[in-house]
């Protein structure tokens, strides 16, 4: 035998700037996305009220294999111009700034710490978990917001069905810190020794199992400090050990881009792309989408959310004449695939882990009822609050071990 093996290493070198400058010096070709009407700092941009006024099912899947090829293979972020237009969803977004003041000002009082990512702790207004204490703090307006079909359809482009949709608030004070550019959850999260013991093939892996969002609830000139970010950055692999060394930051405060946001705005990227918040940041709503092969970052019960939002719901799919089924554009009004996406947002679309003894896959099934179909049939058979609420909490107590 001799000495060499053909076998590499499963693990990451060091990173090399070099490499990485070279990666985001590429340049967004606009025939590549041919949907987008606009390119601004390399970022594509889609104008939602005009594609909605011609949509099909076909233009949405090429919509959709656009947002996922710029994530992929892409400037790995794009903005949604009027994803929450108006006059439709100002009350809804105005309301949704109220009850996010209103938790605000209810955790204020609390003398524990509030830990955050990026900031000194309590520097910043920070809400975790917003999507169960949006839905908590004022059920209607919860059940406009997440109701957008958009929502479903950027969603389903990078993760797939199933996804699972959690929320943080972060309001940068006037006169605040800007982040320091970053990656995000999972991999992003780990210090550098815990990620280098990853291997490379599972460091790239993690980009697929999330998607960063975030929608502006507030007019976002420059000046205001909207979220920055370098793209084509996602690409360079070994970016997970890269993102806090000096001289990467100091490439990425040479060449970020940010662009402005108007009341209703939506952007997406690549949890792997380097960014990081503005200064005096005030008026977005992010959220964390994570597939559902993966652990989202925060837990979501959805037994208190579908408490408290069924009666408005059962309300609304009775008004849309009721539904089945998937969000089919053939078939379904706008108002039936707004039910669809507010059940796909709110509850559990993967049924495992369970227990295959006491919840067995269905007749000609491979699995047994998730979340959304325990919602779903509820609706379909006029179930009450209590009856649904007995389901999904039964449905836990059969998947224990």
């Amino acid at each position: 035998m001799n000495g060499h093996s053909k076998v590499t290493s499963r693990l990451y070198s060091s990173p090399q700037l070099t490499e990485f400058q070279e990666i985001c010096s590429q340049t967004t070709d606009p025939t590549t996305y041919p949907l987008a009407n606009d390119i601004q700092s390399n970022i594509p941009i889609y104008d939602l009220p005009a594609l909605e006024s011609t949509l099909t099912a076909t233009l949405l899947t090429r919509l959709q294999d656009e947002w996922h090829h710029i994530l992929h293979k892409g400037p790995g972020v794009y903005i949604l111009r009027s994803m929450y237009p108006s006059p439709k969803y100002t009350q809804t977004l105005t309301s949704t700034n109220e009850a996010f003041n209103a938790i605000i000002a209810r955790e204020r009082t609390h003398p524990t710490k509030k830990g955050d990512h990026f900031a000194a702790a309590n520097t910043n207004d920070r809400i975790w978990n917003a999507f169960s204490k949006h839905a908590l703090q004022d059920p209607s307006s919860f059940l406009s917001y997440y109701s957008n079909p958009w929502l479903a359809a950027v969603a389903e482009a990078w993760l797939g069905p199933g996804y699972r949709l959690t929320a943080q608030v972060n309001a940068v004070h006037p006169g605040g810190a800007a982040q320091n550019p970053h990656r995000d959850y999972h991999l992003g999260f780990a210090d550098e020794e815990v990620c280098r013991r990853y291997p490379a093939a599972t460091q790239l892996a993690s980009q697929f199992l999330t998607l960063q969002g975030a929608v502006a609830h507030s007019e976002m000139p420059l000046d205001s400090g909207p979220t920055r970010f370098l793209p084509f950055s996602q690409l360079y692999g070994v970016g997970y050990l890269g993102w806090r060394r000096q001289e990467f930051r100091e490439f990425f405060e040479e060449r970020f881009v940010a662009l402005p946001m108007e009341l209703g705005d939506g952007v997406f990227f690549n949890p792997g792309l380097f960014h990081a918040a503005g200064a005096n940041e005030m008026g977005e709503g992010a959220s964390g989408i994570s597939c559902a092969f993966g652990k989202s970052m925060e837990s979501v019960d959805c037994l208190p959310i579908v408490d408290v939002t069924w009666d408005l719901l059962v309300e609304r799919y009775r008004g849309a004449g009721g539904m089945a089924g998937d969000l089919d554009l053939e078939r379904y009004s706008v108002e039936q695939r707004e039910i669809r996406a507010f059940v796909k947002a709110v509850a559990e679309g993967y049924p495992f882990p369970t227990n295959l003894d006491r919840r067995p896959p269905g007749v000609g099934g491979m699995a047994p009822e998730s979340e959304q179909d325990v919602i779903m049939r509820g609706l379909e058979e006029g179930w009450d609050r209590k009856q649904v609420v007995d389901a999904l909490e039964q449905m836990r107590v059969d998947s224990r071990a």
